[in-house]
């Protein structure tokens, strides 16, 4: 588990604050009818003009990973590729991105809806980044990552919601994907203790109704099993002496959930 100095971080904090602005950006164009490949296109020419790279394109796999964001809608849980499909009334939508600044990296995402919304894809999203809150509550030195685990498990649950199992967050910073894996269920103080420098990225994925899930043929985008909606809230977290500092800033406490009419 990488432990960072305060240079390392300052790298890591403007990768994040690329991220913020993209994502800020990116919020303001989104509209029913736009293509999931807009998106993405007008999210890959902010980063490289801020002299940054896409995090996740070309991410190793079968295929390569070939876009810069994941837009994940309804029973998508993650890794959504972008591409003709155009955003329609009633969608819930999730937004995943990353970039890399002189060889650091940052991750958040966030999920909103299009026009007129059901009553149990609002109560999942506000769940959901409900849950996210609590675990980077957590986040804290002294604290365990089965802490912040459970944490998320327990908010999500309390709502009638399941979290995802197979999927988790992650330390991020040198490498996208870094020691410790962040569960979103597990046992307060179980696995690795937190300490000042690490730099978490906190993931929550909450499905309608079960776990369970399925990969399309595409390799890449991660399904319900049961076709249940799905939620996705993450942010990049430095963990300090004096609580958690949230790097990427997406899902800020007291905004509401984004729904486009």
């Amino acid at each position: 588990m990488a432990v960072y100095n305060d240079q390392q971080i300052k790298f890591i904090r403007h990768s994040c604050e690329i991220l913020h602005d993209v994502i800020k950006h990116v919020r303001t164009i989104i509209r029913e009818g736009i293509t999931t490949a807009e998106i993405d296109r007008i999210a890959e020419d902010m980063i490289l003009a801020a002299d940054a790279v896409p995090a996740f394109k070309g991410v190793k796999g079968d295929p390569d990973y070939p876009a810069t964001c994941c837009i994940s809608i309804n029973e998508e849980i993650v890794h959504g590729i972008p591409g003709p499909r155009k955003l329609e009334k009633g969608d819930l939508v999730s937004i995943d991105c990353g970039c890399k600044y002189k060889g650091y990296y940052s991750d958040a995402a966030f999920s909103f809806g299009i026009g007129e919304m059901s009553e149990t894809a609002m109560r999942l999203m506000h769940a959901t980044r409900e849950a996210n809150w609590a675990g980077a509550d957590m986040a804290r030195a002294g604290k365990h990552v089965g802490d912040i685990s459970a944490a998320i498990q327990s908010t999500a649950e309390s709502d009638g919601f399941s979290v995802v199992r197979h999927l988790y967050g992650h330390g991020v910073g040198a490498n996208l994907h870094e020691e410790p894996a962040i569960f979103n269920f597990g046992t307060p103080g179980s696995g690795p203790k937190l300490v000042p420098g690490m730099v978490i990225a906190i993931e929550t994925m909450v499905c309608e109704k079960g776990y369970n899930i399925d990969t399309l043929e595409d390799n890449w985008t991660i399904v319900t099993s049961d076709g249940g909606l799905s939620a996705h809230f993450e942010d990049s977290y430095l963990v300090t002496q004096k609580g958690p500092e949230n790097l990427s800033r997406l899902n800020i406490k007291g905004t509401p959930i984004m729904v486009y009419r």
